[in-house]
């Protein structure tokens, strides 16, 4: 079976060296922070997911859910407990408001610990993961009387939270929905309706289930512009605000998936349940937005967590097994073969897992930093230029963090080579659950024509541009240190494809809406390779500057500017090649037939 360490070290490192979350104790939002809290609570929290919940990863796979006749969903054995345990150490109302029982401590520390948690068993730990999304939606767009009653219980986990948006013939475009809510006399809604891919949309773990559910009243508009949300809860609440009679909706069955299968991903019937509409009347997609872009970066961060931990047990297994030798000679002359690790392919492996998994891990972490800071900050500018990065890549961390996840797991699956194919030794696992996180929350494709299509002209490209000049920035600030030269000038190359990138989309994309599809995903993938490369600037400097001070972990702070090096050398140099793919536009694409992509003889 595979094992788990949480990356502590490599943690508290981005969180102190790179994106200085010391230097905001005090400040609005940070007012409980500390800076000693980091190491402690790292630590304790690696330590409480490796051994109590990362046994559980293999095994609860291998079981799954089920569905039961009367409708009820079983989780795999131990699943009640295992909850009950993380309830109580506390880790999950980390970054909850502390009005409603959390411990109101910055988003930014909760988001580390959630990597720790998603890798350990990411199937289990989604049963915890939408209801803070949930959470924050009801607090922003929900009546006082709505946060009153299902927040304190959502918050402390007493109460999941979902959400339902896709039908079965209704993905992305949300303007086909049909789900209907019929106004009832009480002033509740009668929701009648089919959703599906419902993560964790009927379980035995909580006292109560509450989906956020997308429908239409009788007289809404057609499209977008007609969609309500409402709260529909599994069971209504009473006048003392406990579960009380039993709402008509139902699993109408388990959707059997290639991974996660310890996560019951339900088919959920909606028959004339009570729902509860949210905010105003046809304007539920914006309130679900708020849910959804929280769910975004939850989701490049399951992306990262499965690559981290398949990156652990390569390395393992590439520091264990004995095949082959080294091309320049045996290294163990008294053994039959050599380690794994001596042959450069497995070492090229091993490094790119490396530089993507760390340099995700700090930009993700800087863009959830700026989130605290855009949810806090009292002066205008400070929370607008922080808004503008989290809007600005938040569809960067979901999809190239995706992205990374499913590559790292194929790659380390390559290490452990035919054994990385049979199921015992876990490695197979990482590849089927990381897959879907490169489809749900949108697809990837999606995320990148959000970018494009949205983010980038947002503010007649403000935030693009307050991008390039942080980065700029940091470049000038490297010039004279010898440890971080390279990377710079390649970062500095990469940044003016961006640049370049950026300046062919402003005057193709107009005059050709095909222009911005085709080019939207190798757009997407430069600005991921910038903004990791601009993370791995901002490690490589403060390791150097540790190392200046005799730093007592210097083999840490080394690793850490070779493996910069790398992704100077081995990453960054992409970016040419996909600015050149996205000046191709899209006239040879779109100038195949439609009929012909279907195979004829």
């Amino acid at each position: 079976m595979p094992t788990y360490t949480a990356p502590v070290r490599d943690t508290r490192f981005v969180l102190e060296n790179v994106i200085n979350l010391p230097g905001m104790a005090g400040k609005p939002g940070f007012e409980d922070f500390d800076a000693d809290m980091i190491l402690p609570i790292l630590e304790e929290a690696g330590r409480f997911f490796a051994e109590v919940v990362a046994p559980t990863n293999f095994p609860s796979d291998r079981q799954g859910c089920t569905r039961n006749d009367d409708g009820s969903v079983t989780t795999p054995d131990g699943f009640k407990e295992l909850y009950a345990k993380v309830l109580e150490s506390g880790w999950t109302t980390l970054a909850m408001p502390a009005e409603h029982g959390g411990q109101g401590l910055p988003g930014v520390l909760g988001f580390a610990v959630e990597e720790y948690f998603t890798s350990a068993n990411m199937a289990f730990a989604m049963y915890f993961g939408l209801t803070s999304g949930a959470v924050e939606a009801i607090e922003l767009r929900g009546s006082e009387e709505q946060r009153e009653l299902y927040l304190p219980k959502m918050s402390s986990g007493e109460w999941s939270g979902t959400m339902n948006l896709t039908e079965p013939h209704c993905g992305t475009d949300l303007g086909l929905l049909r789900t209907r809510a019929e106004p009832n006399d009480d002033g509740s809604y009668a929701i009648t309706g089919t959703k599906i891919f419902i993560s964790s949309g009927e379980h035995e773990l909580t006292d109560n289930i509450v989906h956020l559910v997308l429908a239409r009243t009788p007289d809404a508009p057609k499209g977008t512009k007609g969609i309500s949300m409402f709260i529909v809860p599994k069971f209504i609440p009473d006048a003392d605000g406990n579960p009380g009679e039993r709402n008509s909706l139902s699993c109408g069955s388990i959707e059997e998936k290639m991974g996660i299968h310890a996560n019951s991903t339900c088919v959920m019937n909606y028959d004339g349940a009570k729902g509860f509409l949210i905010g105003e009347e046809n304007k539920g997609l914006s309130a679900m937005f708020i849910m959804m872009n929280a769910a975004r970066l939850w989701v490049g961060l399951q992306g990262f967590s499965q690559a981290e931990n398949a990156y652990q047990n390569g390395a393992a297994y590439a520091l264990d097994r004995r095949q082959g030798r080294a091309l320049t000679g045996p290294k163990d002359p008294g053994e039959s073969a050599d380690m794994l690790i001596v042959h450069p392919d497995v070492r090229r492996l091993l490094m790119d897992a490396r530089a993507r998994t760390e340099g995700m891990r700090a930009l993700a972490l800087w863009v959830a930093l700026n989130g605290d800071i855009a949810k806090h900050a009292t002066g205008e500018d400070e929370r607008q230029a922080a808004d503008d990065m989290v809007q600005l890549l938040t569809p960067v961390v979901k999809a190239i963090g995706t992205d990374i996840g499913m590559r790292v797991a194929q790659d380390m699956q390559q290490v452990w080579g035919g054994h990385g194919y049979i199921a015992e030794n876990g490695m197979e696992q990482f590849v089927r659950d990381a897959r879907i996180t490169q489809i749900y929350e949108g697809a990837n494709g999606v995320q990148a024509m959000d970018l494009v299509g949205r983010k980038l002209p947002m503010h007649g490209g403000r935030a693009i541009q307050s991008f390039f000049a942080m980065v700029d920035k940091d470049i000038a600030a490297a010039a004279g240190n010898d440890k971080v030269a390279e990377l710079a000038t390649a970062l500095e190359k990469a940044n003016g494809e961006l640049k370049a990138a950026s300046m062919w989309l402003m005057q193709n994309a107009a005059a050709n809406p095909n222009n911005a599809g085709s080019a939207a995903y190798h757009y997407m993938e430069i600005l991921g390779l910038v903004s990791m490369g601009w993370m791995w600037l901002r490690s490589a400097m403060a390791a150097s500057a540790a190392l200046s001070d005799g730093a007592e972990d210097a083999g840490f702070m080394e690793a850490k500017i070779l493996t910069a090096r790398h992704f100077a050398e081995s990453h960054l140099p992409e970016a040419g090649a996909l600015r050149r793919k996205l000046q191709a536009g899209a006239e040879t694409i779109m100038a195949m037939p439609a009929e012909a992509f279907a195979r004829m003889g």
